[in-house]
């Protein structure tokens, strides 16, 4: 099963916008470059992150992507709900056997534990804003290594 990396990505894009909010837009290039993904990857997440009204992009010479609010006014939850266009949790695409004892019954209790996981993971997000993702990188920031001295 293959997982979504589009929430990490925003998350990653709009901290590096937060970081440069003083500056004026920042690029799909450098943006791509700060995730280590292809631009075009990039320029569609921005797309989406703009639909949801939390960031501006502005074309051409000296434009770019920058956020529309604060960081502590962007919650997680609604980063997530930008960029991830259903449930984390999905039923198999294929109907199981109803003359099975499991399959008869296991869509109805899985829905109910999908939508209950769905609703925690929200609630989760919900309590954490883009500053709470900022500090937590300025708190776990690796001491930086002290220069190499050469031998005498």
């Amino acid at each position: 099963m293959v997982s979504s990396c589009r929430f990490a990505f925003a998350v990653h894009v709009l901290a590096v916008l937060a970081l440069k909010r003083e500056g004026g837009g920042v690029c799909s290039e450098l943006l791509a470059r700060s995730v280590n993904t292809n631009p075009v990857i990039i320029r569609r997440l921005l797309t989406r992150l703009k639909s949801a009204g939390l960031v501006t992009i502005q074309k051409g010479s000296g434009g770019g992507a920058s956020l529309v609010a604060a960081p502590a006014e962007i919650a997680l939850d609604a980063i997530y709900r930008a960029v991830e266009p259903g449930a984390s949790f999905a039923q198999h695409p294929q109907q199981p056997n109803k003359r099975c004892p499991v399959g008869a019954g296991i869509e109805r209790v899985l829905d109910e534990v999908f939508s209950s996981a769905q609703s925690a993971l929200e609630s989760a997000l919900a309590r954490r804003t883009l500053a709470d993702v900022l500090a937590a990188m300025v708190a776990e920031k690796p001491p930086r290594r002290a220069a190499r001295r050469k031998a005498a």
